[in-house]
């Protein structure tokens, strides 16, 4: 299965009148910490792959309601889960797709502990909040990303034979909500902050 996805910079006020406008149905508000590993065997950057462990917790509800209680470290979050993901290299020039497999983790330090007795290193850590709305069968995400500022995210997942006809469906729905699908970045969150890390020093 791949993730065919499209991101941009955007004004989140801007992009959730037009979600309203189009009727999306919101889907909730989550704050994630991403941390990212770098395999013993090989760099995954050079070779455009990722490995991730993401903690997730949900902020208020999906009607944007705020959280009723406060998780242990009086946040407003609560609802912790936990997955692992591998991403494949980016397979086309014209979007951000790649192959993507994840699965749900019970215990996030016993991951984390088995991918360091591995000989895995973090290289990372991507904290955002995001806002998640659903519009004709695409994911559409308002991300606020921590050092690096807002960005709107539209994706669904297709076979392979699907990947076009994913693809151009998502450049029109940036375009109904206002936004240029030419300006879409094709570098991860990871990779920007990283650039910004470097441009930094």
């Amino acid at each position: 299965m791949y993730e065919v996805e499209l991101k941009v910079r955007a004004d989140h006020d801007a992009v959730r009148k037009r979600l309203a406008s189009l009727d999306a149905v919101r889907r909730g508000h989550v704050r994630q910490t991403d941390d990212y590993y770098d395999a013993p065997h090989r760099s995954f950057t050079e070779t455009d792959e990722a490995l991730r462990v993401r903690r997730e917790r949900t902020v208020g509800d999906e009607n944007g309601d705020a959280a009723s209680d406060a998780d242990e470290d009086g946040t407003g979050a609560h609802d912790a889960v936990t997955v692992l993901t591998y991403k494949g290299p980016l397979v086309e020039e014209e979007s951000k797709t790649r192959e993507e497999r994840e699965t749900a983790v019970a215990d996030s330090d016993a991951v984390e502990g088995i991918l360091v007795g591995l000989g895995f290193e973090t290289a990372a850590t991507v904290e955002k909040e995001r806002e998640a709305y659903e519009v004709d069968g695409y994911a559409v995400t308002l991300d606020r990303v921590a050092g690096l500022g807002e960005f709107v995210e539209v994706e669904c997942e297709a076979d392979a034979d699907e990947v076009p006809a994913a693809r151009e469906g998502a450049v029109a729905l940036l375009r109904e909500l206002g936004l240029d699908p030419d300006d879409h970045i094709r570098t991860s969150y990871l990779g920007l902050l990283l650039a910004e890390s470097d441009a930094q020093q």
